[in-house]
């Protein structure tokens, strides 16, 4: 049975998905690995009868807490029902919500998404279907989409969808010939970063930015979920007095590391609680690529946890070697309207020696943030 349909839809139609949508980003930092998802739920004479989206992972999906928001059952009978992606079909931590649709007496289903999640991938609106449900897909695809990029690439590669943030100036530095980088970007732009900090399932560093920064890595000029914070030391050196390994948040902190000698050395458990510089965050050990710590394996491994999405917040070494092997799937590049004349480059050795190798983009914008100017792109 096909999942698609040739449904023309209405400014009505269009009307309440994009409030379905807007629900749907309210779960972005708390729904992961699941899906970002709103519903809403308009009677046969055009109101809202009721709304809900996935709040939290291990909850209630967006349509049962939409169902649950309807005052009066008798509503329902040929309501129609706006859900951003298709209603699962598979028992998990929660029932499936296409069974739970399929015995009410709502008339139409309107999808805006098919779930590529296998499990999933159709036999929500099967069941829709089977239920004698009048059952649309398609509209406003490629909003839910982009929504839920993280989900989908994690969904067709089973790795967690990567973004490189950086920060520049106009002539190109990330930082002075001092070392210095605070603050080259401007307010609006920091906070946005932390925005995403609280979005992604974890951020991720390298080893220079973290001897030289000392950074957090933490979710402080918004509210919004703690991520996990990455850094990656081949060597297994860093100083345990950095915060990432003494703060709060010292659980949340994934070391990646080729050292096999030092992330094999055994710790008896209960020096854990009588230790208090002891690191109660994980070690993850990979193989030696060049000298260095393979990413793509890293990136493997990460997934287990499962991380869907990282933020890279990276220097020039890191930032370089990730777009040189292909490892990132999107850059937020923010320009300040600033010169520094000499210091630390962007990015640096690409193997690139001419024009046609030049590095594209499938996807661009550009959004001024406050004073910088902030360029999205796809690789």
């Amino acid at each position: 049975m096909s999942t698609t349909s040739k449904a023309i839809f209405t400014d009505t139609d269009t009307k309440w998905m994009k409030r379905a949508l807007r629900l749907a980003d309210k779960g972005k930092g708390y729904v992961a690995p699941n899906p970002l998802v709103g519903c809403v739920i308009v009677s046969k004479e055009g109101d809202k009868i009721g709304e809900g989206f996935h709040e939290r992972f291990g909850e209630a999906h967006a349509e049962i807490n939409a169902l649950k928001s309807v005052s009066e059952p008798a509503d329902l009978v040929d309501a129609t029902v706006y859900v951003t992606l298709e209603p699962c079909s598979h028992h998990g931590k929660t029932p499936p919500c296409a069974i739970a649709l399929s015995k009410t007496p709502v008339k139409r289903v309107v999808v805006s998404m098919v779930d590529p999640n296998p499990a999933v991938n159709g036999k929500g609106i099967e069941i829709l279907r089977r239920a004698g449900k009048q059952v649309d897909t398609g509209l406003l695809s490629e909003e839910a989409e982009r929504l839920n990029e993280f989900f989908i690439y994690f969904q067709k590669y089973h790795k967690p969808f990567v973004t490189l943030k950086i920060a520049q100036t106009l002539d190109g530095y990330i930082a002075a010939p001092s070392g210095e980088s605070r603050w080259i970007t401007g307010e609006e732009a920091r906070k946005r970063v932390h925005q995403w900090r609280s979005e992604y399932d974890a951020v991720m560093i390298g080893r220079n930015t973290a001897l030289l920064d000392n950074p957090r890595l933490t979710v402080r000029q918004v509210e919004g979920r703690q991520p996990y914070r990455i850094v990656i030391d081949g060597n297994l050196s860093l100083p345990r007095e950095l915060d990432l390994f003494t703060d709060q948040h010292e659980e949340k902190t994934i070391v990646i590391t080729h050292n096999k000698e030092k992330a094999g050395e055994s710790v008896d458990p209960m020096l854990k609680l009588l230790e208090p510089n002891y690191f109660r965050g994980q070690t993850i050990l990979v193989s030696e690529v060049d000298g260095h710590s393979d990413l793509d394996q890293a990136l493997g491994q990460l997934a287990e946890i499962p991380i869907t999405s990282i933020l890279v917040e990276a220097g020039s070494r890191l930032a370089s070697t990730m777009i040189k092997n292909n490892l990132v799937d999107k850059l937020e590049l923010f320009v300040a309207p600033k010169l520094l004349g000499g210091g630390t480059r962007s990015v640096l050795g690409l193997g690139i020696d001419r024009i046609d190798e030049i590095v594209t983009f499938r996807k661009t914008h550009w959004e001024p943030v406050g004073s910088d100017l902030l360029f999205t792109g796809y690789f």
